[in-house]
């Protein structure tokens, strides 16, 4: 995609946040950091909720900024609701209970609407409108009555269930349609996408190839494009003195003479926190001698605090979290430290170079961009990842130390394999696994989607050479 056309990026969140005393600052994530190279100026617009009361500037960094409000009822039924507690629990292969509330749903409709009247409103002429994750499903189609002339995309940052998941959806045929007004739909992994078109066939929707024709006859074009990092920065921030230094603070903290393994996640019950404390308790039960030798440290941020599921979900964690330090810790000490919070950047890179062991093991998810971010911290070729195999980003860093979640004593066994794992088999297994994650990068990520979006549009509209 020429750096001259003009792209809309539609997201749930603006990439800016607002916070008491420093105003409105960048958003974490990288979706905005590999999109701020692709184009400049005017040519690229961001619709999405500020998240705040606060009125969002209408530039950011050059991006120009649409905000779209959303009143407390909307984020109670919209956010929280429909798409938290209905469609987040679905799409990670139905691990727990969604709930089903009309009332919800009718919210979701709304503000999905809302959202395409404000797109359509700030694409130029024939712009490229590239839509990200479950919030909104519907808004394709939506966008694609009002503004035909557009290129648009979707991209589903979340797992994607098989049809036998998805079809206890009471609206699973409005949600399928909708994503079928795109020109691409962009996924993380091979069988998401697969899990998709299987879905629309056993729904009745025509499936050729990896293309899926909707009702007004286009087709819609499906595919993967595992979402990653851009390294360099990190890689920058690991090597200053001050993260060497912050590192070794950390070390000296918990003590010099302990193996550390680490945790960085949001407080999701999809994370398994609680399965992988389980599991370390379970090796300092098992191996005795090494209580003294090593330390866990867990870092949850913060996610959905106004949802009872989630503050259940933190509630037993720093039980487990005061079991274990009951059980194994030595009077003012502690072999388990918990962190409910989140961190700055250059402190997070201080401690992924800080670790011998870095713990990433959701029972399912779309890719895992923590694990990448840990792989590109560790600039020293050492230390070693133990991975959930049903994280998307298994696919691509297959020299970590795979392990199955469900599994607690596995967990154990591969936590130990990682902390006995020696210096040649560290620096052999980092170096693959950085030099996946170099090869494919953020910038990469989004130049192969917009290529092929372009490409797919080309078909879909009868323009192709």
């Amino acid at each position: 995609m020429s750096r001259d056309e003009p792209l809309v990026v539609v997201a749930n969140r603006l990439p800016i946040t607002w916070t008491e005393g420093a105003g409105w600052t960048a958003s974490a994530g990288g979706l905005v950091t590999a999109l701020e190279d692709a184009l400049v100026g005017d040519r690229l617009h961001w619709v999405g909720w500020s998240g705040a009361a606060e009125t969002a500037p209408a530039e950011w960094r050059g991006i120009r900024l649409r905000s779209v409000p959303l009143s407390d009822d909307d984020v109670a039924g919209y956010y929280d609701g429909f798409s938290n507690s209905c469609l987040w629990p679905l799409m990670h292969d139905g691990l727990r209970p969604s709930r089903m509330d009309w009332d919800w749903w009718r919210s979701y409709e709304t503000v999905n609407e809302r959202f395409a009247v404000a797109a359509a409103e700030v694409a130029p002429p024939g712009a490229t409108v590239w839509i990200h994750d479950y919030h909104l499903l519907l808004m394709p189609a939506m966008l694609r009555r009002r503004r035909p002339d557009l290129r648009i995309g979707y991209y589903h940052h979340i797992p994607f269930p098989p049809p036998v998941v998805f079809q206890r959806l009471p609206w699973r045929d409005q949600l399928i349609e909708g994503l079928l007004g795109a020109d691409l739909l962009g996924f993380q992994i091979a069988a998401d996408a697969e899990a998709f078109r299987a879905t629309a066939a056993d729904r009745g929707w025509s499936v050729r190839g990896g293309a899926v024709a909707g009702a007004d006859g286009r087709h819609t074009l499906v595919s993967h494009f595992p979402a990653t990092i851009d390294p360099a920065p990190l890689e920058a921030v690991a090597a200053e003195p001050a993260t060497i230094e912050a590192a070794k603070a950390f070390r000296d903290a918990i003590g010099s003479e302990r193996k550390i393994l680490v945790g960085v996640d949001r407080l999701d019950w999809t994370k398994a926190i609680t399965a992988r404390l389980e599991a370390f308790g379970m090796l300092l039960e098992r191996r005795n001698d090494l209580i003294d030798q090593v330390a866990f440290v867990q870092v949850a941020v913060p996610s959905r605090d106004a949802v009872a599921e989630y503050q259940a979900e933190c509630a037993e964690v720093q039980r487990l979290v005061g079991e274990i330090n009951g059980r194994f810790a030595k009077m003012g000490t502690a072999v388990v430290h918990f962190r409910h919070g989140s961190m700055e950047r250059n402190e997070l890179v201080a401690l992924y170079r800080a670790a011998d062991v870095m713990v990433v093991t959701p029972l399912r998810d779309g890719q895992n961009l923590v694990a990448k971010e840990f792989v590109a911290s560790r600039i020293d070729d050492l230390g070693a990842l133990v991975l959930s195999e049903f994280a998307g980003a298994a696919q691509e860093l297959r020299d970590a130390v795979l392990v199955n979640p469900y599994d607690v004593a596995g967990m154990s066994a591969g936590y130990l394999q990682a902390l006995e794992m020696p210096v040649p088999k560290q620096r052999l297994s980092m170096v693959r696994m950085r030099g996946a994650v170099r090869s494919w990068d953020a910038r990469r990520w989004t130049s192969s989607y917009l290529t092929m979006l372009r490409e797919a549009a080309a078909v879909s509209q009868g323009t192709a050479a």
